[in-house]
């Protein structure tokens, strides 16, 4: 899935990993005979998957295969990418293998050509309720060359995965209209690094065709697109080679008179969009109350006022009078102007072969409208026939709708806010430096944020904002990182320590280096990650999806059934006159009863009870630091009864510091770490840092030193490394590297060990040539905090078990502190993976809580994977939580908040079906007989839009979410530790 598909980025940083978790040769009597086998990498697209499981029983399909090198499946994108030796396996093989585990699966063209699979987000109108939706999803998914598509009621956007070559998103947008509503392109893979410029001034198509030239012929730039009539140029590019501000430079080169700047955005594409349709329902619902409240004063209130009912009642036609002449003209522009939109939506409705909200509206109404211009016709051509209207019915009906859906996208606005707050913590300007050849500032310049490129030096100034992420170049300062992290005190920072951008810096000047702008950022990448969390369906989704398709042919159906067994019921006296009020007979009685089933069911609270709840909730959680990856990660969360921490980095600070060196052969100091830094500097393992850190004391004042050539590197999954440095052969690792390569460890080794393992520190063995040289023991401090959560997991009824690669007895010790019973301890990363299925096997839902990299199959296996302290890293891809702050405490608000969520999600079913399950029979009629109470249909049809809107602001209270209050003290006291301990490290 996503997770390995993040982690496969990352191993190409470094030239072998320190645990790789796959080995060099199909098999081991492979990797004795042969030296070199030709590797091929085949990608291809699997439908099907729908969560972790799914991709995990994708994976081992694919390793069960011989000659399978790597297999990574990526259940976000519906693709698998494999690495596999051709002499052993096909790729016929392996297609055939994904397909025999339940899943479809095609072979892509070009596994290595990044634009194999794009992803475009569309903006879609006229969706009212989840049959719309599921309809037009169905439709996406079936078009060729389509791996995924994903449609949001909530949100009203699609989100599809694609391969361009077989279909664009042109394509895919005539589709949407094909299937009867409005699509519009909101971003597609190719806008990623796509800035649009505008040229000022009377532009010649000459001058227009020059420009395009000149900037195609610029390194770096992959498209131009000219749209003369808006002197609108569009780029794409590369942003390691180039960026917007070059491209203004050279254009105004180029024209000489003319000038070029960022093509002006109106409003902000999905905001715009939301807003036009709030202003519209506003002024449709102010126009439909001009007509309506006249015709609801003519037939409900002005009839029992004497003098005007006399003015009414006078007859123009035969038994025709006033009144009913001026509702009916008051109600025909509500009818067919202010409703057309049910029409029109009905129409595409049932074109598509299926029935929505809209069907439903335009029954009611036309069924009240048609049967008053009928009563309104009789009566002109009767001079004995007194009818009775009902257009103050359909009248109303329609201004409580237009209300109603009014309200609802009002607060489905503010469901999303979470997104635009993100978007908006980018500043508008930044100050450019200028510097000399020996880095000295000769010039600084205030230019708009968004033409900061890659390698730009920007001056930070007290309280303004960080323009990109970076790395400060000079100055110290403390940078508030709430915004992004969640964190909620500032963090100190100084030369060479990272900055986000959109963070505000508190105090000191800062010089930043931008290292990732534009789509490459993490403010970016947590955009895109909260967008595509709320897209995400949560399983329980499928229940109302399922309901949908049934929903409103059943309640026509049942609407008919009413109405015919009271038209009966009257028409053989099955009832007393007495019931039939004195203004109705039998059969206008039974066509209310009809109309108010019509009008009161309402599909739309059911399709929004989940999404909205999933927004809410995973808004809340970013702006906590708390990144859930939609409702999929939200419903499993919420049923978490067993989690397992790994060790280094989760449940310690992640920093080891060597603490102990003992010397168990005649060398010196600087010699002895010159030997074992060298053949751990290729290693990304915090022990191998640690250690390399650590030999850098011994070189002075030397930044990056440069170490001994280490040959024959190999990494020894679980156990450590092995090189040749100068000749020599050396190991770094624990007993077992030493045991599997018959190097016998001395007693003394042994009580130097034990006495580490007894104080919660690792030891790590050194052979030289076949023989212990000596015994390094490396501490990693606690987290603050890490008892008590512990302890706070224990009183919620989740048990806690801590596995690691690290020795019994280190892990033992740091169990024993944090108050953990279950340790699994030397674990390589696959034996992580086991355990998590075991504890699946024996009835438990499986949090893995680890660094999101190492920790890689086990976080995919766990029900819920979280990476703990990736908050400004791509590998925020592995895993299905991110705990942006790397705060222990975050691991409860994740549960907690998912907790809440899903009770809300709960709620608002409770409240959808409790609704139409009550509603709909009184509706028909079934307390009439006992009570004398109707549902008179303007009634229904106002109850019908509150429900939705109620269901919304059920969700909405998600907003005041507060963490557990365990948790506040916990912060407080956990300032001070902290501060503790990072003065520990530093010294």
């Amino acid at each position: 899935m996503a997770k390995l598909l993040a982690l496969s980025c990352f191993r190409t940083l470094s030239p072998r990993p320190h645990y790789p978790s796959m080995p060099k040769y199909p098999n081991a009597a492979a990797a004795a005979t042969v030296t070199t086998l030709d590797e091929a990498a085949a990608l291809f697209s699997v439908i099907g998957m729908t969560c972790s499981a799914c991709a995990g029983s994708v994976e081992k399909a694919i390793k069960r295969l011989p000659g399978i090198r790597q297999a990574t499946v990526d259940v976000l994108n519906n693709r698998a990418h494999v690495i596999f030796y051709p002499s052993f396996v096909t790729e016929e093989t392996i297609r055939e293998a994904i397909e025999d585990a339940g899943f479809e699966a095609a072979l892509l063209s070009d596994a290595t050509n990044d634009k194999s699979i794009q992803v475009c987000r569309l903006q879609v109108k006229g969706m009212t309720c989840t049959s719309c939706s599921s309809t037009l999803e169905s439709s996406l998914q079936a078009m060729h060359g389509v791996f995924k598509a994903q449609v949001a009621l909530a949100t009203e956007e699609a989100q599809l995965h694609y391969n361009p070559n077989l279909v664009t998103h042109n394509q895919i947008l005539e589709a949407v209209e094909d299937s009867g509503f409005e699509a519009t392109l909101i971003s597609s893979s190719e806008d990623l690094s796509r800035i649009d410029l505008q040229v000022e001034g009377e532009v010649t198509d000459n001058y227009l065709k020059l420009i395009e030239d000149s900037l195609r012929a610029l390194p770096g730039v992959l498209v131009v697109e000219i749209t003369a009539e808006l002197n609108k140029i569009s780029v794409s590019y590369k942003p390691d080679m180039t960026g917007p501000r070059n491209f203004i430079k050279l254009i105004e080169e180029t024209c000489g008179n003319f000038k070029a700047r960022i093509f002006p955005q109106e409003g902000g594409g999905r905001d715009s969009h939301r807003r036009e349709e709030i202003k519209q329902y506003y002024k449709s619902f102010l126009w439909s109350l001009v007509f309506t409240v006249p015709v609801f004063l003519t037939s409900m209130v002005l009839m029992y006022v004497p003098g005007i009912k006399d003015a009414l009642d006078v007859k123009i036609v035969n038994m025709v009078t006033v009144g009913e002449v001026a509702r009916w003209v008051l109600a025909t522009p509500v009818q067919f102007v202010l409703g057309w939109r049910f029409y029109y939506g009905s129409y595409k409705s049932l074109r598509r072969g299926s029935a929505n909200m809209d069907v439903l509206i335009a029954l009611g109404t036309n069924a009240a409208y048609f049967y008053s211009v009928y009563s309104v016709l009789r009566a002109a051509t009767s001079r004995h026939f007194e009818g009775n209207d009902f257009f103050e019915t359909s009248a109303m009906l329609i201004s409580f709708i237009l209300l109603g859906k009014y309200l609802e996208i009002l607060a489905k606005g503010k469901t999303s806010n979470a997104i635009a707050k993100l978007m908006n913590l980018t500043p508008d300007t930044a100050v450019l430096l200028t510097l000399d050849g020996d880095g000295n500032v000769v010039g600084e310049e205030e230019i708009d944020g968004r033409l900061v490129q890659k390698n730009d030096v920007i001056k930070v100034v007290p309280g303004a904002k960080v323009a990109s992420d970076g790395f400060v170049l000079w100055g110290q300062s403390h940078v508030n990182e709430s915004m992004i992290t969640g964190e909620a005190r500032p963090v100190a920072k100084r030369k060479g320590d990272a900055v986000i951008g959109g963070t505000v810096n508190e105090n000191g000047v800062l010089h930043v280096k931008a290292t990732r702008v534009g789509s490459e950022s993490a403010l970016s990448q947590i955009v895109r990650l909260v967008e595509s969390a709320q897209m995400a369906k949560a399983p329980v989704q499928k229940f109302a999806d399922r309901i949908s398709k049934y929903f409103v042919p059943l309640v026509i159906l049942i609407s008919l059934t009413t109405w015919l067994a009271w038209f009966l019921a009257g028409r053989f006296h099955a009832y007393p006159k007495s019931w039939i009020p004195s203004s109705m007979d039998s059969f206008e009685l039974a066509l209310q009863f009809g109309i108010s089933v019509m009008v009161i069911a309402c599909p739309c609270a059911l399709g929004l009870a989940t999404p909205t709840a999933v927004m809410v909730g995973t808004g809340v959680g970013a702006s906590q630091g708390v990144l859930i990856k939609g409702g999929q990660a939200l419903e499993s969360a919420h049923k978490v009864n067993c989690i397992v921490f790994d060790k280094t980095g989760t449940l310690t600070v992640g920093k080891p510091v060597i603490v102990n060196t003992k010397l168990l052969t005649k060398m010196v100091l600087r010699e002895f770490y010159e030997l074992v830094a060298a053949a751990e500097v290729n290693s990304e393992h915090p022990l191998a840092k640690a250690i390399v850190e650590y030999a850098k004391k011994f070189r002075g004042d030397e930044e990056n030193p440069s170490w001994p050539e280490a040959r024959d590197f190999v990494s020894i999954t679980g156990h450590g490394v092995k090189a040749t440095v100068h000749n020599k052969e050396i190991l770094v690792g624990n007993k077992s590297l030493l045991a599997d390569h018959n190097i016998a460890v001395p007693g003394v080794a042994e009580d130097i060990l034990a006495e580490a393992e007894k104080m919660a520190q690792t030891g790590i063995l050194v052979s030289i040539n076949g023989e212990v040289a000596g015994v390094l023991a490396v501490s990693d401090p606690l987290k603050p905090g890490a008892q008590e959560v512990i302890s706070i997991l224990k009183s919620m009824k989740i048990r806690s078990i801590m596995v690691t690669g690290d020795n019994w007895g280190t892990a033992s010790s740091i169990a024993r502190e944090v108050g953990i019973e279950s340790v699994i301890a030397e674990a390589k990363p696959e034996q992580k993976a086991e355990k998590v299925k075991d504890l699946q096997a024996s009835g438990y839902t499986v949090a893995m809580v680890g660094d999101g990299i190492n920790d890689s199959p086990a976080l995919v296996a766990a029900d819920v994977g979280m990476a703990i302290g990736a908050g400004t890293d791509i590998a925020i891809e592995a895993a299905d939580i991110v705990l942006m702050k790397s705060n222990l405490e975050d691991v409860i608000t994740a549960i907690d908040l998912s907790r809440k969520t899903f009770s809300r999600i709960r709620l608002n079913y409770v409240w959808a079906l409790g609704y139409n399950l009550l509603g709909i029979p009184i509706a028909a009629g079934v307390l009439f007989p006992s009570t004398r109470f109707r549902l008179p249909p303007w009634i229904a049809g106002a109850a019908m839009a509150a429900s939705s809107v109620s269901v919304v602001c059920c969700s909405l209270l998600l907003k005041y979410y507060r963490r557990p209050r365990k948790l506040d003290h916990l912060e407080i006291r956990g300032i001070s530790v902290e501060a503790s301990s990072d003065m520990m490290l530093d010294n």
